[in-house]
């Protein structure tokens, strides 16, 4: 009996059976479809209402103010507004993906909505034609919008997340088009929304971004007058001036199914039932059309609305919501009127055993091979249905046949059963979402949480991500977050309390994102209080700064050990505080300190500067001043006697005077006194010269060049200015006359008095100019017999090497000397004579 009184709820189309359950009786009073716009979310989404301001409708008690009113899909109240926006006539309104509801005006204007009626900014322009032209029909579809004006030119948002309107192609037609459907993006070859348009020709434009095309030309008789586009893209179902209903693909080159209907009258509504039928509505009946077979007929009394839905439509009227689907197989193996099927034989099995009666076994024994199926079959149907008590009786039945199969899997009941509590859970009159169990797999649970938050079901979303799994943070902060907003009467410490007590649920949730929204709100205390409590600096921080508070920024900063931070907090400070109050926040802060310093090293001379001046830091201000002059120097215009050497000895005079006022860096201020003057020698001898070969040069290089030119006189004044020293002067000396091949001047300078260097630095200077007469002069005057040895052998003259060596008696000299000479063998005779001579052991 109960399969009878299910069944008999059924209609049949051809050999598909189809339902048409009642959801809810709507909760909504004094709401009347015909008088109103009506904007349907799917996935059970949210109602927007408002009323049609292109009919004449009698208001009675009614304001005549219009009301943007948006109830859930059991007709609760979830907020409303008075319409008041210029710009004409509303269009349309449609739901997107994300549910916002968008209402297009007359003069092409958006506006955005949330469930609630709040209004988000900014709104969006279509353009300045449609604002000229006005709007005079729109189709919308998951993100996107086309409309069209009174000139017939076509304007399109492909996403209303990055809203930029783009005019199509050029339709060219003078007449208004009789319908009006799209085929959205993802769906189209050129991957751009495709728009259909049914003008009074025997054929379908299609209009493009970047083209027109004729559809339909070798299948159609006559035109279309309303299309409606599958879900998929693939199939388009219009009906045509002469009253059949044609399913076609959706470029229109094949004809699938045609059907004449019972009336020529064109359909108020079309809409696709899932993959499978077709929906026509006229003002009080409904018509299924599928591919074979009579049509299923409706009737109302009332109007009505068809919502698509992936697996139905949904049919709102005013004093109820329906869902009609195909039956799904395994509902209709269970309950079909005669079904002997096994699924069927456990539901029977079941009641039998409820009965106590022996049929049961009997059942099961007809069924045994393929009890797995029935069972899951039992699975499927009651995730299906919407009647609670039918679901546990279809899972009892499943439970009682998995008790007799070994080999199921058997966490797919409570799958089920999970899947079950959170659909009735949401379903329930009070939420308002009357998802099917296909619509949840194919929003997922975590869009489900996303429109339970969004529609302030706090608690619930909290209990179903606690029951599936899934992570709580998203719920709590947008819990918290509507508190603080909806709390404007509760003190901070109170309302810190209660949050606190609800955070504190979630690890790891981010305090300072509650935070910041407190401070958007107004509430920079609680703000303060909330940032307290988050334990990432990364994001404490930067909410403190938000906040005003950079002392304690600062303080968590530094306390981080994150030099990032360290450095965001005092690049804050320092464009918001006063220079002697930002250096006395980061003076008794070393690490703040110390990177502040290290950064204006580099890019901040002048403020560092003031900071060292402010702390007493004199030499730090001095080795400043001396680093400027040097980077003054490296001014491509600082050479040739350019007066940019005169504010470098200035700078270098000034951090003399700063070293000099403490007495630790007396060394440091000879050095700036002795830089200072060599930098104005060397500038007097650039000018002199006409060289720029001087400035920053050394003080031996200094000579050395004097010498080189000639001047020997500036050479000696430096010479006495810095107290060069002998032994130093005359390397200089020996090595610069050698450079200029200056011998005569060479041997004079030798001359002069005994050298404090020897002779040893002219004979290595002559060498090494390849001078090896002028080496002669100055190697017999060598005192040390070794030297004189290695200073022969360096010229090739193998017996005066020898004989210096044999005075110095050093077998290891003797050693080195042959093997200069290894390929002379003369040369190598004589050191062995030499070696047998003396017995030197070692020599070889």
């Amino acid at each position: 009996m109960a399969n009878v009184s299910v069944a008999a709820e059924w209609q049949l189309l051809y050999n598909r059976y189809y339902r048409k359950p009642e959801i809810y009786r709507m909760s909504w009073k004094h709401v009347e479809l015909n008088r109103n716009k009506v904007a349907c979310a799917p996935f059970g989404g949210p109602i927007a209402v408002i009323r049609d301001d292109s009919k004449i409708v009698q208001l009675g008690g009614e304001s005549a103010q219009r009301k943007l009113r948006i109830f859930s899909s059991s007709g609760h109240l979830l907020g409303e507004t008075i319409w008041k926006h210029p710009g004409g006539r509303l269009i349309g309104m449609a739901w997107t993906d994300d549910q916002t509801l968008v209402c297009l005006v007359q003069d092409g204007t958006v506006f955005r909505y949330t469930i609630h009626t709040e209004l988000l900014e900014p709104s969006i322009s279509m353009g300045q034609e449609c604002f000229e032209r006005n709007v005079v029909d729109c189709v919308f579809w998951g993100n996107g919008l086309v409309c069209i004006t009174e000139t017939n030119q076509l304007f399109c948002i492909s996403d209303f997340k990055n809203p930029n309107p783009v005019k199509l192609a050029d339709p060219e037609i003078e007449d208004p088009p009789l319908c009006m459907a799209v085929i959205e993006p993802q769906y189209t070859m050129s991957g751009n929304v495709e728009v259909l348009l049914g003008i009074g020709d025997a054929c379908v434009l299609a209009v493009e971004e970047d083209g027109v095309q004729q559809l339909g030309l070798e299948v159609l008789r006559g035109p279309i007058q309303k299309m409606a586009v599958s879900r998929d893209g693939q199939w388009l179902a219009s009906f045509t001036h002469d009253g059949r209903l044609l399913v076609m693909t959706s470029n229109l080159n094949e004809i699938l199914i045609e059907q004449e209907c019972e009336s020529a009258l064109p359909p108020e509504q079309l809409a696709w039932c899932g993959m499978d039928t077709v929906l026509l509505y006229w003002d009080d009946i409904l018509l299924m059309m599928g591919p074979r077979g009579d049509p299923v007929r409706y009737f109302y009394d009332e109007p009505i609305i068809l919502i698509p839905e992936c697996d139905g439509v949904r049919i709102l009227s005013n004093s109820s919501m329906e869902f009609l689907q195909r039956v799904p197989d395994s509902t209709e193996s269970i309950f079909k009127i005669g079904s002997t099927s096994p699924a069927a034989l456990l539901y029977d099995a079941l009641d039998h055993f409820d009965r106590q009666s022996a049929k049961a076994d009997e059942n099961l024994r007809l069924i045994r091979p393929s009890l797995p199926e029935a069972v899951e079959a039992c699975i499927d149907a009651a995730g299906h249905e919407f009647d609670v008590l039918r679901q546990r009786t279809l899972l009892r039945a499943a439970s009682y046949g998995q008790a007799f199969c070994s080999n199921f899997q058997r966490d797919h009941i409570q799958e089920m059963c999970k899947t079950l509590r959170v659909l009735n859970a949401v379903r329930h009159p009070d939420v308002g979402m009357p998802l099917s169990i296909q619509q949840y797999k194919l929003l997922t649970p975590s869009v489900l949480i996303g429109r339970l938050i969004n529609s302030y079901k706090h608690f619930l979303a909290l209990r179903v991500s606690e029951y599936l799994g899934m992570n709580q943070e998203m719920v709590i902060m947008h819990w918290a977050c509507s508190k603080i907003s909806a709390s404007l009467a509760i003190s901070d410490a109170t309302l810190l309390e209660i949050l606190l007590d609800k955070l504190k649920l979630c690890k790891g949730i981010s305090y300072a994102a509650v935070a910041a929204h407190a401070d958007k709100n107004g509430r920079r205390k609680l703000a303060a209080m909330l940032v307290e409590h988050e334990p990432r600096s990364s994001k404490q921080v930067p909410l403190l700064l938000s906040i005003g508070e950079e002392d304690t920024a600062l303080m968590k900063a530094i306390e981080s050990g994150d030099t990032d931070l360290v450095y965001l907090v005092l690049f804050h400070i320092w464009r918001k505080r006063q220079p002697l109050e930002f250096f006395g926040m980061i003076q008794a802060r070393a690490l703040a300190r110390d990177l502040f310093i290290i950064y204006a090293r580099c890019y901040k001379h002048e403020f560092l500067k003031d900071f060292f001046l402010s702390t007493g830091q004199l030499q730090e201000v001095a080795f400043l001043l001396w680093k400027e002059s040097w980077e003054l120097g490296k001014n491509p215009m600082a050479s040739r006697g350019s007066p940019l050497h005169g504010p470098r000895i200035k700078i270098i005079e000034k951090a003399q005077n700063l070293f000099l006022e403490t007495k630790e860096y007396t060394f440091e201020a000879k050095a700036a006194e002795e830089h200072a003057k060599l930098l104005r020698m060397q500038h007097d001898l650039e000018v002199s010269t006409k060289q720029a070969i001087f400035v920053d040069s050394s003080i031996s290089d200094t000579i050395r060049t004097c010498i080189v030119l000639g001047n020997h006189r500036a050479a000696m004044k430096v010479k006495t200015e810095f107290k060069v020293s002998e032994k130093r002067w005359y390397w200089l000396k020996v090595f610069a006359l050698a450079t200029i091949r200056d011998w005569d001047a060479l041997e004079k300078f030798s001359k002069e008095k005994r050298p404090p260097i020897g002779y040893r630095p002219f004979v290595e200077a002559c060498i090494e100019a390849d001078e090896k007469g002028e080496a002669l002069k100055y190697i017999p005057k060598l005192t040390d017999p070794r030297e004189r040895a290695e200073s022969y052998a360096r010229i090739g003259m193998a017996k005066e090497a020898a004989d210096a060596a044999s005075q110095a008696k050093d077998g290891e000299l003797l050693g080195r000397l042959k093997l200069t000479f290894s390929q002379n063998a003369a040369a190598s005779s004589i050191f062995d004579t030499l070696r047998d001579r003396l017995s030197f052991q070692g020599v070889s």
